[in-house]
């Protein structure tokens, strides 16, 4: 048998500490007062509003105000007939002076019984000790919820990764600096609406579970629809759906949608994931260029305090951001010039000799796309608009009326990694059904992540979608930068994982 983890502290395994709690439990049970019995405590204040609120109390100086606190006890120190103990709420820590002698003789032992852990409710005096720090008094202690399990070692010692992600709940316990990123998370979230409200859009609901894949390239999750006995899929995307309400009438609208994709995993990927997209009636991507960098740097400056953010080592200026064409891009950092091309063959030639790999269809313009992918994207660090992309790999764009071969649509960029999409959004339901007639040719050839046609769509269309800008931006990435994480399971709270064997 595999030898339990000792916990230096209390010499004992962990299973062993949980049979220990489990009988303490037990013993209160049995004495009449079960903690889980109690259905609710007057908690009136938290420990980082006091620190504010007497941030000027000297030291050995009672407040005058008295508390109820509530929380997880995070340390004990018994001293004989005084302890201190430090109380985690809400907001922040504070530590707790308990005397026997205030206390009472009966409720100290009690006290003394206490595990690290324990969720109880503190009322007392408020005050400043010799030495500093602002604590409160103890004249009453409840035991609000047993804690059968032991925190890791000395309530910091969650370091395994696996484990941080599996049991999150100990790990925004034991990792206060985790819980500080979700708090963040939510704040970006209040922001980006705050932002958008200001502007005059309206925030909507679309479905989730789709007839069919539509939307976006990418390959779904399935289920099965009893009552109807259809086959669904859940949303790849929400841009249909939302340029639907454009047509009928509603000028601006986004969605902060929970989006499905049945694709690999790594560092930046999970197959459950948020985005936002926003659409508005009568402005071009260049609009929502403007748009982006403005919520940005509102973003940068709200959630950061300043538009040089640091991410993984790295300085982001927020303050300026570039604009290249794609052709612009690729002879920048490649010196490769589309404009040699006069052919697909022409192309063909270049990307052996560049050793670039060859699309399905190898067409000039999706030839230019991968030379993208192999000289640019990996140099652009600091914020990048990369726009007029070829028409081969932008179904849902309108094309340049000055040039056909491209679409009015960019991607931005920082520190090497793709955050959104957007369009001038093509509304020739003409154009727009032959598009789709195109990409359902690749499916039947094999590409299964080709657009479906999508009748509805081309339905609504054709009764007139004004001339509209569109984007898509992944929220997890963005919280991922503004929070300085390394992985999108550090901002997801649940990430996508394998069940335990």
């Amino acid at each position: 048998m595999e030898e339990q983890k000792k916990n230096p502290a209390q010499g004992l395994s962990e299973s062993e500490q949980v049979q220990v709690r489990r009988q303490k439990l037990a013993d209160l049970q049995a004495a009449g007062s079960d903690p889980f019995a109690l259905t609710k405590f007057p908690q009136d204040a938290y420990s980082a509003d006091l620190k504010e609120e007497f941030k000027d109390l000297p030291n050995e100086t009672d407040s005058g105000k008295q508390v109820a606190l509530a929380g997880r006890m995070m340390s004990k120190r018994v001293m004989g007939k005084a302890s201190f103990a430090h109380l985690r709420d809400d907001k922040g820590d504070i530590q707790l002076y308990v005397r026997r002698d205030e206390l009472g003789e009966e409720p100290y032992a009690a006290f003394k019984k206490l595990d690290v852990g324990d969720i109880i409710g503190v009322k007392g005096e408020v005050f400043r000790t010799k030495t500093g720090e602002l604590s409160a008094r103890a004249e009453e202690i409840t035991l609000l919820a047993k804690s059968l399990r032991p925190l890791p070692e000395k309530f910091h010692g969650l370091t395994d990764t696996e484990t941080r992600y599996r049991q999150r709940y100990v790990d925004l316990i034991a990792n206060p600096e985790v819980k500080d990123t979700f708090v963040k998370r939510s704040q970006i979230l209040k922001e980006i609406r705050a932002y958008l409200d200001e502007k005059g859009f309206l925030e909507v609901d679309t479905p989730i579970l789709t007839p069919f894949e539509i939307g976006a390239s990418a390959r779904p999750f399935y289920t099965h629809h009893n009552t109807l006995n259809m086959d669904m899929v859940l949303r790849i995307e929400t841009e249909l759906y939302l340029k639907r309400l454009i047509v009928g009438g509603m000028d601006r609208v986004y969605e902060v949608g929970r989006i499905f994709r049945n694709e690999g995993m790594d560092p930046k990927h999970n197959p459950e994931f948020t985005t936002i997209e926003l659409y508005q009636a009568f402005t071009d991507f260049h609009g929502m260029m403007d748009l982006v960098e403005e919520l940005y740097k509102r973003l940068a400056q709200k959630i950061c305090g300043s538009m040089v953010i640091p991410y993984q080592g790295k300085q982001i200026d927020m303050s300026h951001w570039e604009r290249l064409t794609m052709i612009e891009a690729v002879k920048k950092y490649s010196g490769v010039d589309f404009n040699d091309w006069q052919t697909d063959e022409d192309a063909i030639a270049a990307a052996k000799e560049h050793h670039v790999e060859l699309p399905e269809v190898p067409t000039k313009g999706a030839i230019l796309a991968e030379f993208f992918d192999a000289f640019v994207e990996d140099k652009l660090i600091q914020p990048t608009f990369i726009y007029d992309y070829p028409v081969e790999i932008s179904p849902l764009a309108k094309r340049k009326p000055d040039d056909p071969a491209f679409t009015e649509r960019f991607e931005y960029f920082i520190d090497c990694t793709e955050y959104g999409n957007a369009f001038s959004e093509l509304n020739d339901p003409i154009d727009q059904r032959g598009r789709f007639v195109q990409q359902a040719m690749e499916r039947a050839k094999g590409d299964d992540e080709a657009m479906m046609i999508d009748e509805t769509f081309c339905t609504a269309l054709e009764y007139g979608m004004p001339p509209t800008g569109g984007i898509g931006l992944g929220i997890d990435r963005l919280v991922m930068l503004l929070t300085d994480s390394p992985t999108i399971r550090d901002v997801l709270l649940f990430p996508t994982m394998k069940p335990n064997p």
